[in-house]
């Protein structure tokens, strides 16, 4: 019972070390906020643009890959100083899309070109490293498939590097093309929105570790080289180099001004995944990177609240051993004076929420509204913690991997169901099962009149059953066919349109 309890109080005690992080984070961005100034404001256009090289990593994007070329290929910037690679390494239709869309803009005079290798060696990582070897430009953006860049995007950020020569990189923040397609993509707005509303402005005006987020930002040369390059130890590449120039003395710089639109994924299964690929490589950079944090020279609290970053989804593991230590403890002692969770663990609970109600405050007009999708949010994020658990778990265990990618769809109605449906997995029936437990330990509770535990035992029924549910849902119901009409049929349409 000693030893039960002994391990409750350790992850409590971590669990609420997270929970004042994201007080932190809102308390800096409060106050840094009268500091912030508008990025276009302060760095005039250069006297001679740069050569810039926009890589675009592609891999079975066949329903996205079109309306990335065409965006990046619009790019208001002098068409002498732009490059634009396509690194594909897809295995589909993607390919085949890829190449008649160039063949478009080179024959309008794009400086643009498709790139394939051999084999998909490193991933994401290798494409990046690959074209690097190849690129001619000073600067290099990357977008990923998903994003729709406007086209001004490279003027009002190329300034910014050109009159800051101690910043590696900037990150801009993304917006999103679906949010209000479901309660899954509303609650993954808000809680992007989160992330680039107050925590990574927090960090930037701050002083602190901030991280380039994969896509939608702009890169010093340079300092990739200096850096080491792309490696692809880690599935999180960017938070790998994003750390690793920081601590070389380089600066990662983030313009919340400058926004790049992006696909939330509609599906369980795809948001599961990107989920758990982004887990298991903050791990990995844990395992990589912290040792040489902690013996860098940066000031202490940098360091510490580094660490809390790069740990931060070391969350989930706990929450899930606090699931699994509850109904032992509420068993074994039912005259226990200690409520489940404690209550101050509940208070610093309320953290989360506050961060995300400050970045709706900061970022839209319409927060109020928004914010009713807030209760999805907190179902939504207890409800991975099986699947980021064990992500967790193999990162810090288990160098690389394979970088499974989230399917896009074009943030169209209807494409959820395509050739890039998904299947489940093993967790999505420990899912089912912990949501089976959480009911239960629920209802022991209950019967003990042990009632601040039930809203947190309930939280876990509704989030674990939400996502395994759906999982399952996704993957049993059957494929939709696109209606593709016949062609006597078509040319009559045809006929009658002209």
């Amino acid at each position: 019972m000693g030893i039960l309890i002994a391990l409750y109080t350790a992850v409590v005690v971590l669990l609420s070390l997270y929970g004042a992080h994201a007080l932190i984070m809102v308390g800096l961005h409060l106050r840094g906020r009268r500091r912030a100034t508008a990025a276009g404001a302060c760095c005039p256009p250069p006297e001679a643009w740069p050569r810039v090289t926009v890589q675009l990593p592609v891999y079975n994007e066949r329903y996205v890959i079109v309306r990335l070329i065409d965006a990046v290929a619009r790019l208001d910037y002098p068409a002498d100083r732009l490059e634009i690679q396509v690194l594909d390494d897809s295995t589909d239709a993607t390919t085949r899309l890829a190449a008649r869309r160039v063949q478009f803009w080179q024959q309008r005079g794009v400086n643009i070109r498709l790139i394939r290798r051999g084999e998909r060696t490193g991933y994401k990582a290798g494409a990046l490293e690959h074209g690097l070897k190849l690129a001619a430009g000073e600067f290099i953006a990357i977008f990923d498939a998903d994003f729709v860049p406007p086209p001004d995007w490279l003027r009002r950020t190329v300034p910014f590097l050109v009159h800051h020569p101690e910043v590696g990189v900037v990150q801009t923040r993304w917006e999103h093309l679906n949010a209000e397609a479901s309660p899954l993509t509303r609650a993954q707005a808000l809680a992007l929105d989160g992330h680039f509303g107050v925590e990574q402005p927090a960090r930037a005006q701050n002083g602190l570790l901030l991280n380039f987020n994969g896509s939608a930002g702009l890169w010093r040369r340079r300092c990739i080289e200096e850096a080491g390059g792309w490696r692809s130890e880690t599935l999180s590449e960017d938070l790998d180099l994003s750390y690793r120039a920081q601590l070389l003395g380089w600066r990662v710089a983030y313009l919340p001004e400058v926004t790049a639109p992006a696909e939330i994924p509609p599906q369980m299964t795809a948001f599961k995944r990107q989920q758990f690929r982004w887990a298991k490589g903050s791990a990995q950079c844990v395992r990589l990177l912290a040792g040489s944090l902690l013996r860098s020279r940066l000031p202490w609290h940098v360091r510490l609240l580094g660490l809390l970053h790069l740990t931060g989804y070391f969350i989930h593991p706990g929450m899930v051993i606090l699931l699994l230590l509850t109904l032992p403890l509420l068993v074994a002692d039912k005259h226990m004076e200690t409520s489940l969770p404690p209550a101050w663990l509940g208070l610093l609970g309320l953290s989360a929420p506050l961060l995300y109600v400050t970045a709706q405050q900061a970022l839209r007009a319409d927060w109020g509204r928004r914010l009713l999708w807030l209760p999805a949010l907190m179902v939504l994020g207890v409800g991975l913690a099986c699947n980021n658990a064990r992500a967790v778990v193999e990162g810090l265990f288990r160098s690389g991997g394979e970088f499974a990618r989230t399917p896009k769809f074009g943030a169209r109605p209807g494409r959820g169901r395509t050739a890039y449906r998904l299947p489940a997995d093993g967790t999505t029936w420990a899912e089912l099962a912990m949501g089976g437990y959480a009911a239960l330990c629920a209802a022991v509770a209950v019967a003990q009149h042990r009632w601040t535990a039930v809203p947190f035992l309930l939280l876990y029924t509704l989030g674990f059953w939400w996502v395994g549910g759906s999982t399952l849902w996704e993957t049993l119901r059957p494929a939709r066919r696109r209606h593709v009409p016949s062609r006597s049929r078509s040319r009559s349409h045809q006929r009658r349109a002209a």
